[in-house]
């Protein structure tokens, strides 16, 4: 019995032996079966998988070629005349520096995006792209260039609209319809980052509406985490269909380069303001001539209004539509028109949607108690620096 087991137990330990032998030198010997690991036995898994089996690909192909079309790069010159030294026009100095500081000029130059939005060549951009520039060259996405000319720019939304020089029609970008955006949606940016060529970028709709960013004066910011850097400005932000939603304007950067953060103009108010530039070859917004400020919890508490409800009226322009309807600095304005306002940001949207000429109700908080005053919407003065 005693040599039975020790048959027994050398058999066991040479038929181990043996497994261990083959599963290390020949492991294609042994019979396959399921991997229980994650990591690369999963990849050893899908590599073993035939290639004529048919797989599920996700991509933007069809949106990213239904845009590339319609998206343009825009190259920007300007003449800027070096200041003169004061002593250019003594013959000594000239005999020492020649003409090196002399009243000459350089044209500087800039780059930039821009959407086809018609098929006779009108172009949507950024005005920060093309302000200040005497000379705009378009290049479309197959390479041809042409010239093009400022129809008319608004700098307090950052919009201006070009026309481009063809005799050839185009095939201009299909808008969303306004307020389809939603947070998580999957967004595409088409542009020309750094003058490297068309680009196209993937990411989200990280927040809607967003505000008090201090970039333009009228702000309703779609925040996306798709790449979009300099050069960018202008260019298209698309869905996942194709359809423009908005028009990419800045970054939130501490590089000069993408972080996550972009921001682009919601087609909604791109396109209001196109269609009034369009028309005037400017855009008319009300106004009534007053300072405002957020209502902080003290401000609130001391008004006596709920926070997040109303804005502070700071101060008043002295002949002004709210001075002749006689609003006074302390009021608080809860109501323009029927529209509750929240904040001084919403506030002067409202204000600003209002035609300049027609009487508005405006409801007030003074001193604790609710009146109601009719202002005659002025219009919107131009900004400083304004092309037009």
């Amino acid at each position: 019995m005693r040599r039975l087991w020790l048959i027994f137990a050398q058999a066991v330990t040479v038929s181990v032996a043996a497994l261990f032998v083959v599963q290390t030198l020949k492991p294609d010997w042994l019979p396959s079966r399921p991997h229980e690991m994650n990591g690369p036995a999963v990849i050893a898994v899908q590599q073993a998988t035939p290639a004529g089996d048919s797989r599920k690909v996700v991509t933007y192909a069809d949106a990213a070629q239904a845009a590339l079309p319609a998206v343009v790069h825009i190259f920007t010159s300007q003449e800027v005349r070096r200041q003169q030294h004061p002593f250019i026009n003594d013959p000594v100095f000239r005999h020492f520096f020649g003409d090196r500081f002399g009243p000459d000029s350089q044209r500087q130059s800039g780059l930039g995006s821009g959407v086809i939005v018609s098929a006779d060549g009108l172009v949507l951009t950024n005005n920060h792209v093309v302000e200040s520039a005497d000379e705009i060259e378009v290049a479309f996405h197959d390479g041809r260039k042409t010239k093009a000319k400022i129809v008319g720019a608004d700098p307090e939304s950052d919009l201006a609209v070009l026309k481009i020089i063809t005799d050839t029609p185009l095939a201009p970008i299909t808008l969303a319809a306004a307020e389809s955006l939603r947070i998580g949606d999957v967004v595409l940016a088409i542009g020309n980052p750094f003058g490297v060529g068309q680009t196209v970028t993937s990411g989200i709709v990280s927040a809607l509406g967003r505000t008090h960013l201090g970039i333009n004066t009228f702000e309703n910011f779609i925040q996306t985490d798709a790449a979009i850097n300099p050069g960018n400005s202008g260019g298209a932000l698309v869905d996942s269909n194709g359809r423009l939603v908005g028009i990419n304007t800045a970054i939130y950067s501490q590089s000069g380069g993408s972080m996550g953060i972009g921001f682009a103009i919601p087609v909604s108010l791109a396109k209001s303001v196109m269609e009034q530039i369009i028309k005037t070859g400017s855009v008319t917004r009300g106004w009534i001539g007053v300072e405002v400020q957020d209502m902080t919890q003290e401000l609130a508490e001391s008004f006596g209004v709920k926070l997040g409800q109303g804005a502070l009226i700071a101060g008043v322009m002295r002949g002004s539509p709210a001075d002749k309807a006689g609003i006074k600095p302390g009021d608080v304005l809860l109501t323009v028109g029927n529209q509750p306002v929240k904040d001084a940001q919403v506030m002067l949207d409202l204000i600003a949607a209002l035609p300049p000429g027609e009487p508005a109700r405006f409801g007030l908080n003074r001193a604790g108690k609710p009146q109601e005053v009719t202002v005659t919407i002025g219009k919107r003065p131009k900004p400083p620096n304004s092309p037009r």
